[in-house]
């Protein structure tokens, strides 16, 4: 946990472009604000805050302060939702079966990722999480372009993924012909 908490204080908000960035701001004043609410939330539904990093004093740009949480309970809102800003929870779990349990009870399955050497436990993930994207030894699994961006349950929205196969199903236009011939 030091680790990852020395790693969210030593996150360089700023602007997109800037080479020096790590978070970029969100993308509306409203989605800030959005964010900020679930950042008060966490704190006031009792999860600790173990890490803030800091963000732009006033220049433009809808920035969030990087925040860990910790001790954070499956039943926490802001547990339940997807937040979109610069909020990491840590969920504990006793074993990765339970783990896999809870992650599973969300309505949301856009990615998951685990850090494991032992390769049992990365079988047993990637066969028993619920999860589109799925990361083993990476931390943001979103696959590049020609693989499906795969939301899985409330992370899916309409009737094909955005890249992949299915971004080329989308401008296709099929015909099927049935012949007969004797």
């Amino acid at each position: 946990m030091e680790q990852l908490s020395e790693a969210v204080r030593s996150l360089t908000v700023g602007p997109s472009l800037d080479a020096e960035t790590d978070v970029g701001p969100v993308i509306r004043a409203d989605h800030r604000d959005r964010v900020l609410r679930w950042i008060r939330e966490g704190e006031s539904a009792g999860a600790t805050v173990v890490a803030r990093g800091s963000a732009p004093a006033g220049s433009e740009g809808y920035y969030v302060a990087p925040i860990l949480f910790d001790r954070v309970l499956p039943e926490m809102a802001i547990a339940q939702e997807e937040i979109f800003g610069p909020v990491l929870c840590v969920v504990r779990a006793p074993s990765l079966t339970e783990a896999i349990q809870i992650a599973n009870r969300s309505r949301f399955g856009n990615a998951a990722a685990i850090f494991t050497r032992d390769g049992a436990a990365a079988r047993e993930f990637v066969h028993g999480i619920e999860a589109g994207m799925l990361g083993v030894n990476i931390g943001v699994p979103a696959p590049a372009a020609y693989f499906p961006f795969a939301g899985w349950k409330g992370s899916f929205f309409g009737d094909l993924h955005a890249t992949g196969r299915d971004a080329v199903e989308f401008y296709t236009r099929k015909k099927v012909v049935t012949t007969r011939w004797f």
